[in-house]
């Protein structure tokens, strides 16, 4: 069982603290404000890591002494039964979850008395309060369990690296099926619509985040939600999608022309972002870290916005002055795994590069075999960065006054890619199309 083999890297890390006990709490059901509108369930990552349960209600102690795992299920009565179904036996669920031992949420604290720990460590204050609640003579710590947990997520084992294949596999499938279906007329909305039928066709239900379906201007949004623009002959979509497999995420982007072909201006921007993308993967291998690799693409783009004519001064200069950070406001890309934006990004003790953009990198750590990234470069025409750019003269001395302001309309061209690390490079789980050639001829 996976959460097995994780529950016993973990254990790994706590080999000199073995008079302690590790405790978390799942997640509860969750309602709109005081109405019976119910979310759907989605269990707290750790959790589900450590765990496997992905149901409400149950709490979890990990004898670090012993290497035994306490479960302890919610009661549930006939009024639970009546509106959510048929309650699981206890023999179920020890089957189904296989602990060590499996007791009634009740129980949680005698069993914390019985074992006796020197140190309960929990995830967060919350929890920690949780348990001194119940009783004072609990000694809790919420340090240690962050920074080792957050350890063992960010390398994945090989059950985890399935888990994401399958989620890609399916995500790829369903940006296919919208790039086929895109067209001047429909609506944001229906494309997001069309996108989920097929996430939901092939049994993921789950979505990773929230969906961005952005077209004309809105693509310059970097977190766009609304999705309710009718698509317009002459500009372009971007999508920004994903669903999640068993709680593992695939987080895929791709900007598309909506009437079938690239104009010229698309073209030319497209392609420079491309080039980035391209040029970034290649780099991407063990040892490299992840602000290497934005430098890399926010030189490629930089190089590509003054060949369009866009920008004045040599490259370095515009390197050395952030200029790229106009049109790219965002890291090059983060971790992915249970969480799209999965932990691990900055291990403990590496602070943030003040310097803009590098000081907004999800990421900040040399890359190991096992690690899932993503690669995201964009670039964005956003009138709210521009304008008072064009009116500072220490950047306005960089930019093509006349172009820039041309260009207030044209919306943001962002490709992204998940790459698992390799021991010698990296494997790709995106087949997309994103040539221009590919896209033309398939929307033909």
């Amino acid at each position: 069982m996976s959460a097995a083999l994780h529950r016993n890297k973990l254990f790994g890390l706590f080999e000199e603290n073995l008079n302690g006990v590790i405790y978390l709490r799942g997640a509860e059901t969750r309602y709109r404000y005081d109405s019976d509108y119910e979310y759907p369930f989605r269990q707290e990552s750790n959790f589900w890591y450590l765990s496997g349960v992905n149901e409400p209600g149950f709490h979890l102690l990990l004898d670090l002494k012993t290497k035994e795992t306490w479960l302890f299920s919610p009661e549930r009565d006939s009024r639970f039964a009546v509106w959510h179904g048929r309650i699981r036996s206890v023999e179920e669920i020890q089957e189904l979850y296989e602990p060590d031992h499996l007791r009634r949420e009740a129980d949680l604290l005698s069993v914390l008395r019985e074992l006796k720990p020197d140190t309960v460590y929990c995830l967060d204050e919350e929890q920690a309060e949780f348990l001194e609640d119940m009783d004072r003579a609990i000694s809790v710590e919420s340090e240690t369990l962050p920074d080792a947990i957050t350890w063992c997520r960010s390398v994945k084992t090989g059950w985890e690296l399935h888990q994401l294949r399958e989620a890609a596999r399916v995500n790829n499938i369903a940006h296919l099926e919208v790039l086929k279906a895109l067209g001047p007329g429909m609506y944001e909305f229906e494309l997001k619509a069309l996108f989920e039928y097929h996430q939901i066709r092939h049994g993921l239900l789950q979505d990773a985040y929230s969906g961005i379906h952005a077209s004309g201007p809105n693509s310059a949004i970097l977190h766009y939600v609304e999705n309710r623009r009718q698509l317009r002959e002459g500009e372009l979509y971007l999508i920004d999608a994903g669903h999640e497999y068993n709680g593992y995420a695939s987080d895929i982007s791709r900007t598309w022309p909506v009437n079938g072909k690239y104009s010229p201006e698309q073209a030319e921007i497209y392609s420079i972002v491309l080039e980035a993308l391209n040029r970034t993967i290649a780099a991407v291998q063990p040892g490299v870290r992840m602000e290497e690799l934005h430098l890399l693409a926010a030189r490629v783009l930089t190089e590509g916005l003054k060949d369009f004519g866009l920008l004045r001064g040599s490259v370095d200069d515009l390197i050395e002055n952030d200029i790229f950070t106009l049109f790219f406001p965002h890291g090059i890309g983060h971790f992915l795994g249970l969480d799209t934006h999965d932990v691990g990004g900055y291990p403990k003790g590496v602070d943030e590069i003040e310097r803009p953009g590098l000081r907004l990198l999800r990421v900040r750590r040399e890359l190991h075999p096992g690690m899932v990234i993503t690669v995201e470069p964009g670039i964005y025409f956003i009138p709210a960065l521009l304008g008072p750019a064009l009116e500072e003269k220490e950047k306005a001395r960089f930019l093509s006054a006349e172009i820039v302001e041309g260009l207030f309309d044209f919306g943001g061209v962002r490709i992204e890619d998940n790459l698992i690390l390799t021991d010698d490079g990296f494997e790709n789980l995106v087949t997309v199309p994103r040539s221009i050639r590919d896209v033309e001829q398939i929307m033909k």
